[in-house]
């Protein structure tokens, strides 16, 4: 399981990129997205989020 990316709400910010200490959040055309191989959903990304795009 991992964290999950509403690419609705994500405005490609990149806040999540910054913090993820495992780096598993990449942004491909200006959305986030989640290395499922790499999560290990700690949460720090969801907290950062502004718009509510990341959930766990």
């Amino acid at each position: 399981m991992a964290a999950k990316v509403d690419s609705d709400k994500c405005i490609g910010c990149g806040a999540c990129v910054d913090v993820c200490p495992l780096a598993a959040i990449l942004l491909n055309d200006d959305t986030a997205s989640v290395d499922d191989s790499v999560c290990v959903e700690c949460g720090i990304c969801v907290d950062v989020c502004s718009t509510g795009a990341i959930s766990l």
